[in-house]
């Protein structure tokens, strides 16, 4: 199934923005931090400047002390050190002992204030990372949850797992790591660029400046061509790991069947190959990402040096060079990490492109504005005329099949595998809707009651038994809330099951398993039915509940069922013919078309289809060893 649509980099980030403004506290404390961490540099390229000059300061005429030439900072430092009786400079113009100790203890307290800043920078985006990851979680697994039944059977449920885990990861990355430096490393730059062009302008060097700037704008073409490179294969390469997630799925769940056909080699040696192409598009992207600071290394070794010969045949001095390279120096790593985030940020939008089309697919069922309240099933659900096919233009799996099941009353559906009765099951729970006809109940469309209401009156039991790797009690006990271990007993023993419980020395607290692995079929079965027990609908459906017991334990559950009758109404769907034998109302189905209806002894005397369904099950007992 094609979900995946491309989204802008301004869409994708624009959504991502709204969660993160969620957290608005953490994230201007963030911010807030990489501003002081990244302004923090100010102060010191403002003595730079000041120190070379006291290096060469030269004795004026008249016998006057020329004194290096000072920024406003150091002005106002000055004065602020005049206040307190401390003086900058002595009569020389070289700083004094006093202002020397000042800055010997002054710098390391800044470096232990951008420390602290930066900490705080890097923990609040991280909090607020991994916030918003846990919030794109929970809200992708619960829109999940909401999604139709034929949305899980046309998605790998490995690709499910790989969107859900391996990209919202990729997300937490960009959040945590290149949020947090996009909130300081812009600033460092801008304070080193600012302080530049600062002292460029007082200093008459503005032209030489802009032929700097002129120097590093070149570089953005090819940056902008392996910054596509690298979106392209971060995508593939994220479509190879759900590739191997879903093997390892499918390997995992279906390992009964490679164990008895002994193809552990071949499997090893198919996951082995899928591996290996997540392993070299993953390759391919970092080979890009790795790419991009190498080149703004060498682009910017390469301007700095043509610059320093260019103001070295202008006549230019150290004191008027150093300043101005020192600060490039200082936002060297800063500069590089940009490049590693614009490579993030790249991966980031691909990763958040498979999110948000995951989000953005809507195939629930549709459920009024104001639906039809029901808390109770009085007379009866009819089938009327109701067509049904799994995708528009395949053909018809249900075709016009009109029926009644009165309350209390039990009706079978019998036919041969894929002729639409499962189907027929799905339409009265209304996991799929009709394509044309209708089901109701009580004379109300499906379609027109609260989706709430109509599961709580209907419980199933499907033909593929499902548990959850939790304990024997919690499964029993899945989907009524507050039941009492005397209520969870009781189902079990009209399910039959209590007794096979209690043989192990786990009792109800034995784990089952995943997939209720470590029952048998049988007591997974079992199990499931004492589950609908549990739960007490008046309507219960059975999808081939009894086609995984032995002969004995059929007879028991079926025993079990009749008790119930007076309480529940059952729609059965059996393969076993003799499982429906005392069955109000028996649809033959073939082919999605009810070809014969009425009770066993009706259908036998009738001398068709079913008839001949039964003594081909009788023979096949017969010709059973």
């Amino acid at each position: 199934m094609e979900i995946d649509r491309e989204y802008t980099a301004r869409e994708v980030y624009g959504r991502l923005g709204r969660r993160v403004l969620r957290h608005k506290r953490m994230l201007a404390l963030g911010v807030v931090c990489g501003m002081l961490a990244g302004g923090a540099w100010v102060p010191l390229f403002n003595m730079v400047p000041f120190f070379l000059g006291t290096l060469q300061q030269q004795q004026p005429a008249q016998g006057q002390v020329e004194r290096p030439a000072k920024s406003q900072w150091l002005d106002v430092a000055e004065r602020a050190a005049g206040k307190a009786g401390v003086a900058i400079q002595n009569e020389a113009g070289r700083p004094t002992w006093q202002f020397l100790l000042l800055s010997m203890m002054f710098a390391p307290l800044l470096l232990a204030l951008k420390a602290g800043v930066t900490f705080f920078n890097h923990y609040a985006l991280r909090w607020v990372g991994v916030q918003v990851v846990r919030d794109l979680r929970d809200d992708l697994f619960a829109h999940l949850q909401r999604q139709s039944l034929a949305f899980f059977g046309r998605m790998d449920v490995g690709v499910l797992m790989s969107r859900c885990t391996n990209d919202t990861a990729t997300v937490d990355n960009v959040i945590s790591v290149n949020v947090a430096d996009l909130c300081r490393v812009p600033f460092e730059v801008a304070a080193a660029l600012a302080f530049v062009a600062w002292f460029a302008v007082a200093n008459q060097m503005a032209g030489l400046l802009l032929l700097l700037v002129a120097g590093f704008s070149l570089i953005v073409v090819p940056l902008s061509k392996i910054s596509h490179k690298i979106r392209r294969w971060a995508q593939a390469s994220m479509l190879r790991i759900a590739e191997v997630s879903s093997r390892m799925h499918e390997n995992f769940t279906g390992i009964r069947v490679v164990k008895a056909c002994h193809t552990e080699e071949a499997e090893a040696a198919d996951f082995a190959a899928r591996n290996a192409r997540f392993a070299r598009d993953a390759l391919r992207a970092t080979r890009f990402a790795l790419l991009m600071e190498p080149v703004i290394e060498a682009a910017s070794i390469t301007l700095v040096a043509v610059f320093i010969v260019v103001c070295v045949v202008r006549g230019k001095t150290i004191v008027d060079i150093v300043p101005l390279i020192v600060p490039f120096f200082v936002v060297y790593k800063p500069v590089k990490q940009l490049s590693r985030i614009k490579a993030s940020l790249d991966q980031g939008r691909a990763a958040l492109g498979r999110v948000y089309s995951l989000l953005d697919i809507d195939t629930r069922l549709p459920e009024p504005a104001n639906p039809a309240r029901k808390t109770s099933f009085d007379t009866a659900i009819r089938f009327d005329n109701v067509s049904f096919a799994y995708a528009a233009g395949a053909g018809n799996v249900v075709a016009n099949a009109s029926f009644e099941i009165p309350k209390g009353r039990m009706v079978a559906v019998v036919g041969a595998t894929g002729s639409g009765k499962t189907t027929l099951a799905n339409l009265l729970a209304r996991f799929y809707d009709p394509v044309s006809g209708r089901v109701t109940m009580d004379g109300v469309d499906l379609r027109d009651m609260a989706v709430a209401d109509l599961r709580a009156l209907v419980g199933v039991v499907t033909q593929e038994t499902i548990l959850f790797n939790t304990t024997v009690r919690e499964n029993i006990a899945y989907g009524t809330p507050g039941a009492t271990q005397a209520q969870i007993e009781a189902a079990a023993r009209m399910a039959n099951a209590h007794d096979f419980i209690m043989a192990h020395p786990g009792g109800y607290g034995r784990v089952c398993g995943e997939k209720g692995f470590v029952l048998s079929g049988g007591e997974r079965q079992r199990v499931a039915i004492a589950r609908a027990i549990l739960k007490n609908p008046p309507i219960l459906i059975l999808d081939e509940a009894t086609s995984a017991l032995d002969t004995v334990t059929e007879r028991q559950v079926q025993e079990a069922i009749s008790r119930l009758m007076e309480r529940r109404t059952v729609f059965a769907i059996a393969h076993r013919l003799s499982t429906v034998r005392e069955a109000g109302l028996i649809l033959v189905v073939e082919k999605g078309v009810i070809v014969e209806r009425g009770t066993h002894d009706e259908l036998l005397a009738l001398g068709g289809r079913y008839r001949r369904l039964c003594e081909m099950q009788q023979n096949e007992r017969l010709e059973t060893p």
